[in-house]
């Protein structure tokens, strides 16, 4: 009951300002600046590309993009991209920069709450003898100190806003580089495969040129041929033999590109990778969706998007800067001149009140600034207009990459086929001196660049697969952490409803 009575009796001494000030902020709080709205872009029902090797314009399975690689049935390749998640640099700075994002989302939340500060001091001091006052002094003091800006015009929560955005922007980054690097890792395999094919290649022409060799020169012993027939066996061997060091080397450097990917020193690799294995095997079919589905699914998309939500916001944190700030001060402590009078009744001090500042006059930094903060907006938005564009353009590029390099390797697996049989009876009827050695060369070199080819192919079959994969955003939904502990913050229902429907 004496609480009460002494707050009327507080109350009923403050002045009118203080009053009115108590009214406006219980009552007259709003948000100033743009409110963000979702970018309306022209979209299309339908690819461009006509849907063929398999390609097929539905939804995908549930789940069917979130785990991709599973799909192309290699252990080795699975296991690599697991261990790429664990220990690539490059995913673990980007969640480090999640882990910031979040920080600073907190530290712009703290502007919504007062703040209270402990102060204590004790001094001694002594004034000048020839002014009169030369006496020494002692002071001790302690109390709190307390303030609140009140958010009447939304600066804060525009800022927690911008935050907030920030931080989903910094979670689509991360999703972005899980994206690249899976689809690095297996692009790197498939390389490797690919190499490994080649050489494979290479060097079954070289036995069999080397017994071709081998032939003309007894051949020519026996007086049956010329030397011509013989150096020119010979060199096409060795041309053969020179192209085997440049294939070496590019297997090399995938492996040594993999073993970075998955955060371990180059070689560390090689000696799982060192026998030769089979290509990834693509699925018969795959649902590639609507242009709208992949938009939805593209980190880079989303995260375009959300910067332009942030620096939306942003807008409004400078056009409060317009508005007069609105404070909420107090103060209590003690007071005394030696410690035994620190803690009696007669120490107690205290201060409060409310404080206004506006300013009045600076030269039109405050508007400047509203107008950069707009600029900036256009320019996220154009940018988010062109990561769409681009994000369309590279679905496209590899679905048509995809489907006519199908076209090409069917192509190259006849040509393999008659140009094994041309090889085979270019033999025969040299054998049986029915036609020139040139005969017998131009089969096995033919024989060789279509098998060169062919095996380029298919390994470009299952890149360009990969390819589209990495286009429609597939690969960050499952390995996404989803504890409590995740560096992904997840959106909420009322947040969702302000994301751009593409």
């Amino acid at each position: 009951m004496h609480t009460n009575v002494h707050l009327n009796r507080t109350i009923g001494h403050l002045p009118l300002f203080t009053v009115l000030f108590a009214a406006l902020i219980t009552g007259g709080c709003f948000t100033v600046g743009p409110d963000y709205k979702r970018p309306e872009l022209p979209e299309s029902g339908s690819w461009n590309s006509e849907m063929a090797g398999g390609l097929e314009a539905k939804t995908p399975a549930n789940g069917s993009m979130a785990r991709w690689w599973a799909g192309l049935r290699d252990p080795m390749l699975t296991s690599l991209v697991g261990r790429a998640v664990a220990g690539n640099h490059d995913l673990k700075e980007a969640r480090a920069k999640v882990r910031e994002a979040r920080a600073r989302r907190g530290i712009a939340g703290t502007g919504q709450f007062p703040s209270l500060d402990s102060t204590g001091s004790g001094t001694r001091s002594r004034g000048s003898e020839k002014t009169g006052a030369g006496q020494t002094r002692d002071l001790y003091s302690t109390g709190f100190d307390a303030s609140w800006e009140l958010d009447i015009f939304g600066g804060v929560r525009r800022s927690v806003e911008a935050a907030q955005a920030d931080l989903q922007a910094e979670n689509e980054g991360l999703r972005d580089v899980l994206v690249s690097l899976i689809s690095e890792v297996a692009l790197n395999y498939a390389e490797v495969r690919t190499y490994q094919a080649r050489l494979k290649v290479a060097y079954e022409n070289l036995k069999a040129q080397d017994e071709t060799c081998q032939l003309t020169q007894a051949r020519y012993q026996a007086g049956l041929t010329d030397e011509l027939a013989v150096q020119q066996a010979r060199y096409n061997m060795e041309n053969t033999k020179s192209q085997i060091p440049n294939l070496r080397t590019g297997l090399e450097g995938s492996k040594n590109r993999l073993a970075v990917l998955l955060g371990i020193r180059p070689g560390d690799v090689h000696r799982e990778l060192a026998v030769a294995g089979p290509f990834p095997v693509a699925p018969l079919s795959m649902a590639v969706g609507v242009p709208a589905d992949a938009m939805r699914r593209r980190p880079d998309v989303r995260r375009a998007e959300r910067e332009l939500a942030a620096q939306t916001a942003r807008i409004g944190v400078a056009t409060s800067d317009l508005y007069p700030k609105f404070t909420l001060s107090g103060s209590i402590g003690l007071e005394a001149l030696s410690v035994g009078q620190l803690f009696s009744s007669g120490s107690r001090n205290f201060g409060f009140g409310p404080r206004i500042a506006w300013s009045i006059f600076d030269a039109g930094a405050i508007r400047g600034n509203i107008e950069v903060q707009s600029a900036l907006q256009e320019q996220a938005l154009i940018r988010y207009e062109s990561a769409v564009l681009k994000a369309l353009e590279e679905v496209e590029n590899a679905l048509v990459a995809y489907a006519e390099e199908q076209r090409r390797r069917d192509a190259l697996k006849e040509a393999t086929g008659a140009a094994r049989r041309a090889v085979d009876l270019a033999n025969y009827r040299y054998a049986a001196g029915l036609i020139d050695f040139s005969d017998v060369l131009d089969a096995q070199r033919s024989l060789l660049s279509f098998q060169d080819q062919l095996a380029q192919s298919k390994g470009a079959v299952t890149s360009n697969l990969i390819t589209i994969y990495k286009a429609l955003g597939g690969g960050w939904e499952s390995l996404a952490p989803d504890n409590s502990e995740s560096d992904i913050d997840e959106e909420k229902p009322h947040e969702k409803e302000n994301r751009p429907e593409i």
